[in-house]
């Protein structure tokens, strides 16, 4: 880091001292590792839906089957009982809790999804594109949530957007890219 930067106390690891891992030796140590230890606590603060997906999921047609890729523990598989969704997720404990809720859910990587070519009506991907630590690894992922849509349908896709004007995580270019520890 260089000595003109101002040094930020929340921050636990600059991207700079990673950059010696490859994409997919990153991802495994700083995102999915780290869902597998914090599974039960993360899951615990995430049970509201966000009004956006719950309005897409209930304006589906009856009937429509889908995805939920990256679904954590399931909480957008119960919105809406007139459609039938699957839930996959990386992590093996957010899919037990998934599981444990009576959810169909599957473990598997989203670059890699186990399904045929144009075999659901729907697709969505809620908060996870971003934890790919290319551009070209999160153009693989959507290329990949495509593939598995039919032609014509919807797929709802959102990740965090880092220029949030009223949020309370203000952005700061020069301290943009860094892991902050889970608190329990």
């Amino acid at each position: 880091m260089s000595s003109s930067k101002k040094s930020n106390p929340t921050q636990a690891f600059l991207l700079e001292n990673i950059k010696s891992l490859n994409p997919i030796t990153e991802e495994q140590q700083y995102v999915h590792d780290v869902y597998e230890k914090i599974a039960q606590h993360f899951s615990s603060t995430r049970y509201k839906p966000w009004p956006v997906v719950e309005e897409f999921l209930k304006e589906l047609e009856i009937g429509s089957i889908g995805v939920d890729v990256g679904c954590g523990n399931g909480k957008y598989l119960q919105v809406n009982r007139n459609i039938y969704m699957i839930g996959v997720d990386r992590s093996s404990k957010l899919i037990e809790i998934s599981a444990s809720k009576g959810f169909e859910s599957l473990i598997c990587d989203a670059l890699n999804l186990p399904y045929r070519n144009e075999c659901f009506d729907f697709v969505i991907s809620i908060a996870v594109i971003h934890h790919f630590t290319t551009p070209e690894r999160r153009i693989e992922a959507i290329k990949e949530l495509f593939r598995i849509v039919k032609s014509g349908s919807k797929v709802l896709i959102y990740v965090w957007a880092m220029e949030q004007t009223e949020s309370r995580r203000k952005f700061d270019e020069n301290y943009q890219d860094v892991f902050v520890p889970w608190v329990n």
